[in-house]
């Protein structure tokens, strides 16, 4: 089972190597975005961990490249709580899993030891309404052929909307799977991101693909609008 690590604290680097070769692993260190992402592409590995917060090029930068890249080793990511991401987001990033620091080192080895076994994801199909397409491979968003730059959030909130286009998804079934199950906020946030998506999706096109279903949610019309 070979694991590349990609983390900048050198301290916690080198005890996750050694208590993960101890545990029947081979482990790579690397320390920086830039060389992790270069590893990661040229050599094999079965899973890998990888921070956000990182030296050169970020976690989520790596990520994202070796996606569009198509490589589908499972990773596992490392937030910090007072990180620019918080662990809520960790999937909207295109996490396999992830562990907020500081971690039980055996919580740890269990979570990658099921990452293997499951093995990497097939790649997404690209999702498309109309002229409108996400390519999670990439995780890039397009409109009549430009490209549409999204927030973490704004992408899962469009994620979630096409995979179930042409059906009415309440503003509850959002906050579960685009937000948390255990979300406690106001839930009007889903209204302004939705009134975010409508700017940067419908508004300089024309259109209206997202819909109110007054009283019961929102609606992605499954042609585009």
């Amino acid at each position: 089972m070979k694991v590349l690590i990609v983390e900048d604290e050198v301290r916690l680097a080198d005890t996750v190597r050694r208590g993960l070769t101890d545990a029947g692993f081979v482990v790579e260190v690397i320390h920086n975005g830039e060389d992790g992402l270069w590893a990661a592409t040229e050599q094999t590995y079965d899973v890998i961990v990888l921070d956000i917060m990182l030296p050169k090029l970020n976690g989520y930068k790596v990520l994202e490249e070796l996606r569009s890249r198509n490589v589908w080793t499972p990773v596992l990511m490392l937030t910090a709580k007072d990180g620019e991401y918080d662990q809520t987001d960790a999937f909207d990033l295109g996490a396999d899993d992830y562990l907020t620091k500081p971690f039980s080192f055996l919580i740890l080895v269990a979570r990658l030891r099921a990452l293997i076994r499951r093995g990497g994801p097939e790649r997404p199909v690209v999702l498309t309404a109309g002229d409108l397409i996400l390519d999670p491979a990439r995780r890039r968003v397009e409109r009549s052929g430009r490209e549409i730059v999204l927030t973490p959030r704004e992408y899962g909130l469009l994620e979630f909307l096409m995979r179930h286009r042409g059906d009415t998804v309440s503003k509850s079934e959002i906050l579960q799977n685009v937000w948390d199950p255990a979300f406690d906020g106001d839930p009007n946030v889903v209204e302004v991101y939705i009134r975010y998506l409508r700017i940067k999706l419908d508004a300089p096109f024309g259109r209206h693909a997202i819909e109110t279903v007054r009283g019961m949610g929102y609606r992605l019309d499954p042609d585009g609008g």
